[in-house]
Formats: C-alpha cells, sequence, structure tokens
C-alpha cells in the first residue's frame, strides 16, 4: 500500500485485507491485556501516569538547557553531536561519517526517527547495504514495506508471508515453522553484525546528565548493532530526552508496560561515549544526531504535550479505527492516534489533513497514554484549525453555517425542522434514507440515515407542555 495513494484508497485496501484484518485484533487484543496486567501490578496507575507526565512536561518546557547539557556530556566523553534542523541535514550527516569511513554496510536496530528521515533509502542510493536487525523490521524491509505499528512493525504478516520472503534470501524453501524461521534470521543477521562497517540506532531516551544514550530490545540486536561495528551512530528526535537516571527509572518501565506489557524489556543497553580503553566492546567512534524536523515548531503551541510520546504504541492498541483500517492506511511512519495528531504537524496539512479524522474520538488513546496525553482533544484541535485554515470543502463550511444560522434562530429552526421530514421523504425508503444526495452520500453509502421523525422533540416537548401529548 502506498503512501502516495489517497487516503480513501489507502483506507479501502485496508477494509479489503482480510489478513491484516486478522492479525491486527489479535496484536491488538494481546497486547492491550499485556499492558492492563503489567500496569496494575504497580498498584495506583494514576500516580504513575501523573509522575511520568510530569517529568515529560518539565523535560520540555526546559528541552534547550537540557539538550545542551547532553551534548555537552556527550563530547566531554569523546563523542560527536550534530544537532540536524531538518531531515536533509540529519542525512547530509550520516552521509559524511558513511563516506569518511568508506563505509559498504551498516546494520540498523529499530528505529521511528530513520523512518520519519527515510534514511534507508538515502543510503541505499548511496551504494549502501543497509541491515535491519529487528526482527520485525527485518521481515517489512524484504517485502519493501514499510511498518504498520510502532512496536510490532510486520504484525500484517503471515508465517506463510515471512516463510516466503525468508526462502528467497536462503535460496531453499523454508517452513513456516517459527523455530526454523527464527533460526535462519539469527544465522542470517549474526553474519551481518560481524561484517557491517556502521551500526545505527534510534534512541529510546537519552539522559543530559551522563550523556548516554538508552535503547532497549526484546532479541539483543540493539546491543550488537551498537558494540559489534567500529562506528555507532544513534539518531534520535529532540524530545527523546530525561533530565537524569531518577527520570528513566521512572519512565522506562512505563514505556515497556504499556508497550508489550513487561516489567521491562529482555534488553536495556546504555551508551556513554565511545569505547574506553577498559572496556570489553563498543565502537571507536560514537555520533549522536539529535533531530529537530518540526519539532521545536510544536513547542509553545496547542500541540506541545504530543512531544510527551514515549513510542509505546499503546494508543494503536486500542484504537477501534486502527483496527479497522491498520497502519499502513494512515500512510506516515507513525500511525494510529498518536500519527494521526503528529504527522499533520511534522509535514502540514496539504498532504495529511485526512489523519485527525480518522478517529471516532472515544477517548480511548488518552486513557491508556501512559504519559497521558491528550491525544483525542488534540485531534479536535487539528480539525478546528484545519476549519479555520480552510482546508474543509466549500459544501462543508456551507453546511454548517446554515446549521448555526438556524441554530440561533429557534422560529427557522423549528420550520426546517419541519420541512426536513417533509423534504427527505422524496429520498426515503420507508423511515430510512438509503441513498443520500452530497454529502449524506459518504453516510449513506456504508450504512442507512434515519429519516426524520414527523414531530420534533421540541414540538413534542410544546405539544406535552400543553396537555396535548
Amino acid at each position: 500500500m502506498s503512501p502516495k495513494q489517497a487516503f480513501a484508497e489507502r483506507v479501502e485496501a485496508g477494509l479489503n485485507n482480510k489478513q491484516m484484518r486478522t492479525s491486527v485484533p489479535l496484536t491488538q487484543d494481546n497486547l492491550r491485556g499485556g499492558r492492563i496486567r503489567a500496569m496494575a501490578e504497580l498498584g495506583n496507575v494514576e500516580e504513575w501516569r501523573e509522575l511520568a507526565s510530569s517529568i515529560r512536561m518539565h523535560t520540555l518546557e526546559n528541552l534547550d538547557s537540557y539538550l545542551e547539557q547532553l551534548a555537552e556530556n556527550v563530547r566531554n566523553r569523546g563523542g560527536h553531536v550534530h544537532f540536524a534542523a531538518q531531515a536533509s541535514d540529519a542525512l547530509a550527516y550520516v552521509e559524511q561519517v558513511v563516506r569518511s569511513h568508506q563505509a559498504k554496510k551498516v546494520v540498523k536496530s529499530k528505529s521511528m526517527v530513520t523512518e520519519e528521515i527515510h534514511l534507508n533509502q538515502h543510503l541505499e542510493q548511496m551504494g549502501v547495504k543497509v541491515v535491519e536487525s529487528d526482527l520485525g523490521e527485518y521481515i517489512i524491509q524484504l517485502a519493501k514495506e514499510p511498518p504498520s505499528h510502532l512496536i510490532a512493525p510486520a504484525v500484517h504478516k503471515t508465517r506463510g508471508d515471512v516463510a516466503e520472503l525468508f526462502s528467497k534470501v536462503a535460496n531453499r524453501p523454508l517452513s513456516d515453522r517459527t523455530e526454523e524461521l527464527c533460526a535462519f534470521a539469527r544465522e542470517q543477521l549474526r553474519g551481518e553484525f560481524l561484517t557491517a562497517d556502521i551500526g545505527i540506532s534510534g534512541c529510546n531516551f537519552a539522559v543530559a546528565e551522563t550523556g548516554s544514550v538508552v535503547v532497549i530490545s526484546n532479541e539483543g540486536n540493539a546491543r550488537l548493532t551498537t558494540t559489534m561495528p567500529k562506528v555507532h551512530i544513534a539518531v534520535m528526535g529532540m524530545e527523546r530526552i530525561v533530565p537524569g537516571w531518577r527520570e528513566l527509572d521512572v519512565l522506562l518501565p512505563m514505556l515497556t508496560r504499556s508497550a508489550t506489557g513487561q516489567k521491562l524489556s529482555v534488553y536495556a543497553t546504555a551508551i556513554t561515549g565511545p569505547r574506553r580503553a577498559e572496556d570489553a566492546d563498543g565502537p571507536e567512534e560514537f555520533h549522536l544526531v539529535i533531530l529537530d524536523n518540526g519539532r521545536s515548531d510544536i513547542l509553545g503551541t496547542a500541540y506541545q504535550e504530543v512531544l510527551k510520546c514515549i513510542r509505546c504504541g499503546a494508543c494503536l492498541n486500542v484504537c477501534p479505527v486502527y483496527r479497522q483500517i491498520g497502519g499502513h492506511a494512515y500512510g506516515s511512519v507513525y500511525s494510529g492516534p498518536i500519527g494521526a495528531v503528529l504527522t499533520p504537524l511534522l509535514s502540514g496539512y496539504e498532504e495529511w489533513k485526512e489523519l485527525p479524522y480518522a478517529s471516532s474520538l472515544c477517548g480511548a488513546c488518552t486513557e491508556v497514554c501512559p504519559v497521558k496525553i491528550p491525544l483525542h482533544d488534540l485531534l479536535i484541535e487539528h480539525r478546528k484549525d484545519q476549519v479555520e485554515r480552510g482546508y474543509a470543502p466549500f459544501s462543508e463550511n456551507a453546511a454548517f453555517r446554515a446549521f448555526g444560522y438556524l441554530t440561533s434562530h429557534p422560529t427557522l429552526y423549528g420550520t426546517a425542522v419541519k420541512l426536513a421530514h417533509a423534504g427527505f421523504g422524496l429520498l426515503a425508503d420507508g423511515d430510512v434514507i438509503r441513498k443520500g444526495p452530497g454529502m449524506l452520500a459518504g453516510w449513506t453509502a456504508v450504512r442507512d440515515l434515519p429519516r426524520p421523525a414527523k414531530q420534533s422533540f421540541r414540538q413534542w416537548w410544546q405539544a406535552r407542555k400543553e396537555g396535548k401529548a
């Protein structure tokens, strides 16, 4: 499913993808159940959420000073820091490092921010081989697809799909047994770790007080990515920072409990600069790329709280819209409720104006967010901004202006309600309208529209007051 497709086409493709509509609900239910059990172990979950939220807000409100502290500490420990204002700046810096080492192969651990800047495509255009080492990312890289979930990128693939992809790499048929597929991936990827020139990772959290970068994984691939190659480049969004280890101690388990229902992930690796003389392993060179790419424009706005996100994906796992259309329908690297809020802020309404409407506004995403981002409120804010900036269709604008005028003139409103019953009678089939004109066509294409009642509530209420009902 191409991001270049129109939103409606992507949604239609998602709705018709039977495999996706089977696998996504199963994954949602498993992850949601795990989250509920893991969070319950904390006791008063709301206190933990409030604490995590306050840490993230404090960090955002003092982001400039914490970023300066982080950069200073990384440099003091022998690392290099590059602040990238745009995606192109980050790509240019990584390219410079790759060329300076004449690197031919890069191994990567899972990183949404490198997906955001299309780093793989850029390196491949340079002639560099890029190997994703997270199992899910490895699968979708072979399938030449973007991730469909923040933490489970290949959630839409079956074991049969994976067997077919792996068999092409193995040049021999593989069964769809999980053990055989995992053994093949392990053998294949270990060879890549040993021969990679550069390792590139994301960053779950950067710790300002020591200049450390923390990455977590369940497969150990992040640790191998950041220690086996001689050069390690970590790419982070500028907001993915905590003041110190005390704050990390709160946020890290909130991330893993919300994401996969684990107290902690199997591996949590902290990297503080390049390898020192007394270290047993680690890279000889360490680079940290801190990406803005529109994030600083969000600070101080009504949307600032979206930058509290710790990328746990819990909002995707409760979203009824994501459940039906899957991640690829959003078209953005960030899917689900968080993607519907964040993507238009990073990339503009021109291309992404539909995303804030990909929500029922039920509020389930807000209720599970471990850092209390008011996601459904921000989606409403987007819709308001779009209307105020003229992105709403002319017909919608006209309809709401007319509705606003009528509801502020009771006599006219009462007359319009009476006429509606008669007017819709021309379109009604009994008590329902099955094929509406104009804006109603979108509704009646998938469900019936009840015909307005012959007697409105206002008329019934008036009659009741007069003893006639």
